[in-house]
């Protein structure tokens, strides 16, 4: 079975590093390995410390490496598509060349380039396959996109493609307006039935995890706790936090005493934030990362005696349901009473108070409008029900 593992975090965290670390020690653990950067701005290869291109590149024994060729990706999944909008536009006087720039609508390129997990899992030529994905911003719309995509694939795309069908002869006898060719539709069924096989693969538990990388610091961990919401909203499973760049101890020059201070602060907030997800603490390097050398010794700091293919945590944090209108926030929580409850509700932050311990939870968009209208412990669970807002 192909293992699939997704980095992402705010950008400038260190999740590239992280990623190509983590390649090497799978590797060198005798996996083949294969790591693949979906960022479009690539750092995958100043990494390795190696040139990497558009197909897979093998970097060091049984690792390879591979940074998508944006433009390769876009021909082969979007071709058609593209084509028939850079018609549409250069119809309505655009000159020729800008139409072809413009028909890339934005997040085409990203998309394709998130359709190669599909291929690199279905080849079954490696054993690990880890993405190196986009910031997290760019990353959840794109894993969001699968079911949007669906119901447009069941509820809408049939009806458009029959209607074109029948009306295509009597248009092409009132104008020269590009139409769209049946040719077009079966490009898009199958780009959105390969979104769809993504989602599905992304999903599994067993086959795919997505590790969050981030650093203690307020900003950072907070876009963290919401991706991490919307992950689960989703229903893409989380197995690790991996906190990077913690000042050691060992150092001892005045000047960080402070950033000690305030590292030592938010980690305790991680730990708040994301337990029980295991949280892997990385110290801060002392010269950049860089090469496989350095990054054998990276990999040895995050995981230690730890398989890093191994799935560290199973299930769901917590997930949000809908149900007669109103939205339920089940929180995994065993042996939590009632009496030992308290809820605290600041702006689209819940903090769930169990005794002198605390969750703190960053709700998605469309909970955090509503107020909150219930909540009750049973069965190792909280579930806190939310509703519209009283006038």
């Amino acid at each position: 079975m192909t293992r699939i593992l997704l980095f992402t975090g705010k950008g400038g965290v260190g999740k590239t590093t992280i990623a190509a670390a983590t390649a090497l020690r799978c590797a060198e653990q005798g996996l083949r390995t294969i790591v693949v950067s979906t960022d479009a701005a690539h750092s995958l290869a100043d990494s390795l410390d190696f040139p990497l291109g558009p197909e897979p590149t093998e970097v060091a024994p049984n690792l390879w490496g591979q940074e998508i060729d944006l433009l390769y990706q876009m021909e082969k999944y979007w071709g058609t598509v593209q084509e028939y909008l850079a018609a549409l536009l250069a119809w309505r006087g655009m000159d020729d060349l800008i139409a072809e720039e413009v028909s890339v609508l934005p997040g085409m390129e990203e998309l394709a380039s998130l359709l190669q997990i599909v291929k690199l899992h279905d080849d079954g030529l490696y054993d690990v396959v880890i993405i190196d994905a986009a910031p997290t911003g760019e990353t959840l719309k794109l894993l969001s996109f699968p079911e949007m995509a669906r119901w447009y694939l069941e509820k809408i795309f049939p009806i458009e493609k029959k209607a074109m069908q029948l009306s295509r002869p009597l248009l092409r006898s009132l104008t020269d307006l590009p139409l769209p060719e049946d040719e077009l539709f079966d490009v898009i069924e199958g780009l959105i039935r390969d979104l769809d096989r993504m989602h599905a693969l992304l999903t599994d538990p067993e086959k795919s995890t997505v590790r969050l990388v981030l650093n203690p610091e307020k900003m950072v961990i907070k876009e963290a706790q919401r991706t991490y919401t919307y992950l689960s909203l989703y229903g893409y499973p989380v197995d690790a936090v991996i906190s990077n760049r913690i000042i050691p101890t060992a150092v001892r020059d005045a000047y960080f005493d402070n950033w000690k201070a305030i590292q030592e602060k938010y980690s305790r907030a991680v730990e708040e934030a994301f337990a029980p997800l295991p949280i892997l603490q990385v110290p801060l390097m002392d010269s950049e990362v860089v090469g496989l050398e350095r990054l054998r010794q990276l990999g040895q700091l995050v995981y230690g005696d730890r398989d890093p293919a191994a799935v560290f945590y199973k299930g769901a944090r917590h997930m949000v349901r809908k149900e007669d209108g109103r939205y339920i926030l089940i929180l995994k929580l065993p042996f939590v009473s009632k009496e030992a409850l308290k809820l605290t509700r600041t702006g689209d932050e819940l903090v769930v108070h169990i005794g002198n311990q605390k969750r703190n939870i960053v709700l998605p968009r469309v909970v955090a409008t509503l107020d909150v209208e219930s909540a009750k412990a049973e069965d190792g669970e909280v579930h806190v029900v939310f509703g519209p807002r009283e006038e």
